[in-house]
């Protein structure tokens, strides 16, 4: 698996999604934004869905979950945190509120708990009331 690769297409959907979310419905390039980036989302999907859909179940299965296991793109948020780039000039990523998959789970009455995805390097965390909490899969 290349992770890597992994990576760069992720962090370019999180970059669109990051634009998109700073435009206005209004602006004349927000459609054209919009197509590019469900275009990207489907490759991403049909390139990394048999990579991730495992991924997902250990962690649903984990959380003690049956609710349904979406495709990977479903856990993107429709916006990203920027941090500062690390040593190598790579940028990481953080989010915040309800964003990603809400699940259910016994164990967590009454928590507005999530899934969301996010990269550099990709990973799935739990979101709970509205704060990142903690990675239950990393790439690398």
């Amino acid at each position: 698996m290349n992770w890597e690769q992994l990576d760069k297409q992720l962090t370019e959907i999180v970059s669109k999604r990051n634009q998109l979310s700073q435009m206005d419905y209004a602006d004349e390039s927000y459609d054209d934004l919009e197509e590019e980036l469900h275009d990207l989302e489907d490759d991403f999907n049909e390139a990394y869905e048999e990579v991730l859909e495992p991924q997902l179940e250990k962690i649903y299965s984990k959380l003690k979950s049956d609710t349904d296991i979406l495709l990977p793109s479903a856990y993107l948020a429709n916006a990203y945190k920027e941090m500062l780039p690390d040593a190598n000039g790579v940028v990481t990523y953080e989010v915040a509120g309800k964003v990603g998959v809400p699940i259910e789970s016994d164990q967590f009455d009454k928590l507005d708990v999530r899934i969301v995805l996010i990269p550099n390097p990709t990973r799935f965390v739990l979101v709970m009331n509205g704060k990142q909490m903690k990675d239950l899969w990393k790439s690398r």
